[in-house]
C-alpha cells in the first residue's frame, strides 16, 4: 500500500490523544486529532482515514452516536475506547459496528499492536477476490458486500468476516475462542460474548422466517457455532 496509512483519533482527553498520536507517528502512521464527536465526523470526510480510534464519552456527540453515523457512510475499522469497562458498554459498541474496544487505562503499545493487526487484516482482505454463493445468499469478501434474497444487506466488517469464515467451512463447528482468534487476528483479551453479539446481529439480518432453508447459522450448545448446509 503506497503512502502512509492514516489514523483518526477522537477523544476529549488531550493527553490521551497526544500520547496515542505520538506512538502511532513513531510507527510511521499519519494521524489526525479530534476532541469531540462532531469534529471526528468532519475529519472523516476530509481526512479519509484508514482506521478510527474512538472514545465513547465525548462532548457534543458521544462515541456511540459517532459510530452509528460512520457506519452509514464507511466500513473503516473502528477501535473504541471506554473508561467504564462494563460488558454492556462493550457489547453496545460492537453491536453498533465497532471492530474492537480497549478499556482505559490501557497499554499504548498494545493499542498500537491492535491497530497494526486490524490494518494488516483489512489490507489482506482487500487484496483477495473471494465470493461464496448459497441459495438466496451471496457473501463477497473482495468488496465487503452481502446480498440476501436479492437485497443488499449492510454489515460491518467484523460481521461480514465472521459470516464469511463460517460459510467457507460449512458444517464445521468452531468454538467462540477459535472464532475470536481467527476473525480478530491476534490474541484477544475480551470475553467470548463478542462472538455472540456478532452472531445475533448476523442472524437478525439474515432472518428467513419460518420457511425451510438449505443453510443456517446453528448454535452447537456447549461448543460454539457452525454454518449448517443441508
Amino acid at each position: 500500500m503506497s503512502g502512509k496509512q492514516k489514523i483518526l483519533i477522537a477523544d476529549d482527553d488531550t493527553n490521551i490523544v497526544e500520547l496515542i498520536s505520538l506512538y502511532l507517528t513513531k510507527e510511521g502512521y499519519e494521524t489526525k486529532k479530534a476532541y469531540n464527536g462532531r469534529e471526528a465526523l468532519k475529519h472523516l470526510q476530509s481526512f479519509a482515514p484508514n482506521l478510527m480510534i474512538l472514545d465513547i464519552m465525548m462532548p457534543e456527540m458521544d462515541g456511540y452516536a459517532v459510530c452509528r453515523e460512520v457506519r452509514k457512510m464507511s466500513s473503516i475499522p473502528i477501535i473504541m475506547l471506554t473508561a467504564k469497562g462494563e460488558t454492556f458498554d462493550k457489547v453496545l459498541g460492537l453491536e453498533l459496528g465497532a471492530d474492537d474496544y480497549m478499556v482505559k487505562p490501557f497499554d499504548t503499545k498494545e493499542l498500537v499492536a491492535r491497530v497494526k493487526a486490524v490494518l494488516r487484516r483489512t489490507e489482506s482482505k482487500e487484496s483477495n477476490n473471494k465470493r461464496l454463493i448459497f441459495p438466496g445468499l451471496t457473501i463477497n469478501l473482495s468488496n465487503y458486500s452481502v446480498t440476501f434474497q436479492e437485497k443488499d444487506i449492510e454489515m460491518p466488517p467484523k460481521e461480514l468476516e465472521l459470516l464469511y469464515f463460517l460459510a467457507s467451512h460449512p458444517n464445521q463447528v468452531f468454538t467462540r475462542e477459535q472464532l475470536l482468534n481467527q476473525i480478530w487476528g491476534y490474541e484477544y483479551y475480551g470475553d467470548t460474548r463478542t462472538v455472540d453479539v456478532h452472531i445475533k446481529r448476523i442472524r437478525e439480518k439474515l432472518d428467513q422466517g419460518e420457511e425451510e432453508s438449505s443453510w443456517s447459522i446453528k448454535t452447537v450448545w456447549g461448543v460454539g457455532y457452525k454454518f449448517e448446509v443441508k
